[in-house]
C-alpha cells in the first residue's frame, strides 16, 4: 500500500501545482481530481485520441461558454455531445442577449410577472425566447432547402453555426473548425417548438438517424477514444453507447452531482460502465461535485501540465 501524502499549500502556487498535491494525496475527491488531470492531459496531448466532451446542465449560462469555445478552437476536443439547452444558450449569447446573476431566495411568481425565467440563481428575460424564434427563423431562411431537408441534427447545427458571427460562439467555432456537435435531445430545448413551427411554413425535415453515420465513423476510426463527461443524461449515454461499437472508451473522466443509489445513468460511476462494454480498463476518474467548480480546475491544470 502507498502512504497518503499530506497536501501542502503555499502562496503563489499554480493550479497545476495544487492539482499535483491532490494527486499525491491520492484519496477522496482530491485524489480523483489529481487523477483526472493526468487523464485529461493525456487526451489533450496524444494525437491518437479522439476526444468527446459531453455537456449536460446549464453550463453555458453558468459562465463556461468560452472554456468550451477555447477547447474546440485549440483542437483539444474532436466532437461535442450536448443537450439542447447549452446550444440554445450559446445562440442566445451570440444574439447579444445576456444571462444574469440572480438569486435563489426569490418569489418565482414575482419573477413570472416581471418576465424573468430562473435556472437556480441564473436569470434570463423571458422575451429572449421570442427574439430567439425570430433569429432562428432568419437563419433557417438563409439555409438552402437542400440543407434543411433530410439533414442530420449535427448537420443542421453546423449550418446554424456557420451563420453565427460571434467569435465567442461554441456553434460558430465548431462549425469553422470542423468539430461536429451531436445533440440527440436537440428538440427538447427552447428551440423545439420554434423549429416545429418553422416546419409548418417552410421545408424542414430533420433525420436524426443520419447522426449515427458520422458518430459511428468517428468511433470506428479512433485509434484511442476518450470522453470528458460533464453531468449525465442523454449526452453521457450517447457518447458511451456509441463507443460500445469499439468495445468501450480507452479513457474517461466524469464530473457529476447526481446520486449513485437510485441506479440512474447520470449518477453511475464510470466503473459501472465496464459491465456494459462502455469503458475499457481502469483509466478513468469519477468525481462527484459541481462541474462549474471542478472542470475549470482540471482543464487549467491539464493545460499547464502539457504546456509546461
Amino acid at each position: 500500500m502507498k502512504r497518503i501524502d499530506q497536501m501542502r499549500l503555499r502562496a503563489g502556487m499554480t493550479v497545476g501545482e495544487l492539482a499535483e498535491e491532490m494527486r499525491r494525496a491520492g484519496v477522496i475527491g482530491a485524489g480523483r481530481v489529481g487523477r483526472a488531470v493526468e487523464i485529461v492531459a493525456e487526451m489533450f496531448s496524444d494525437p491518437d485520441y479522439t476526444t468527446f466532451i459531453t455537456l449536460s446542465g446549464p453550463l453555458v449560462p453558468s459562465g463556461m461558454r468560452l472554456i468550451f469555445r477555447d477547447l474546440i478552437r485549440d483542437g483539444y476536443v474532436d466532437a461535442v455531445v450536448s443537450n439542447g439547452a447549452n446550444l440554445v444558450h450559446d445562440i442566445v449569447e451570440a444574439m447579444g442577449r445576456a444571462h444574469m446573476v440572480g438569486d435563489v431566495d426569490v418569489d418565482d411568481r414575482v419573477l413570472l410577472e416581471k418576465g424573468i425565467n430562473r435556472a437556480y440563481d441564473i436569470f434570463i428575460e423571458s422575451d429572449t425566447w421570442i427574439a430567439l424564434e425570430e433569429y432562428i427563423g432568419g437563419v433557417l431562411d438563409d439555409i438552402p432547402e437542400e440543407g434543411r431537408v433530410g439533414v442530420p441534427i449535427h448537420g443542421l447545427i453546423r449550418e446554424i453555426g456557420l451563420r453565427i458571427e460571434d467569435e465567442g460562439s461554441i456553434l460558430g467555432t465548431a462549425a469553422r473548425k470542423g468539430v461536429p456537435i451531436f445533440s440527440p435531445g436537440f428538440l427538447d430545448s427552447m428551440l423545439g417548438i420554434p423549429l416545429w413551427m418553422y416546419s409548418k411554413r417552410s421545408r424542414l425535415v430533420i433525420d436524426p438517424i443520419k447522426d449515427f453515420d458520422l458518430l459511428g465513423e468517428m468511433v470506428y476510426e479512433a485509434k484511442k477514444s476518450g470522453a470528458i463527461i460533464l453531468g449525465g443524461g442523454t449526452p453521457k449515454h450517447h457518447a458511451q453507447y456509441m463507443n460500445t461499437l469499439r468495445e468501450g472508451l480507452d479513457a474517461a473522466v466524469q464530473i457529476s452531482s447526481a446520486r449513485v443509489e437510485d441506479g440512474s445513468l447520470s449518477g453511475a460511476p464510470l466503473k459501472e460502465s465496464v459491465s456494459w462494454g462502455k469503458l475499457k480498463g481502469d483509466k478513468a476518474s469519477t468525481i462527484f461535485g459541481d462541474v462549474t467548480i471542478v472542470f475549470p480546475l482540471i482543464v487549467a491544470a491539464a493545460l499547464e501540465r502539457i504546456k509546461g
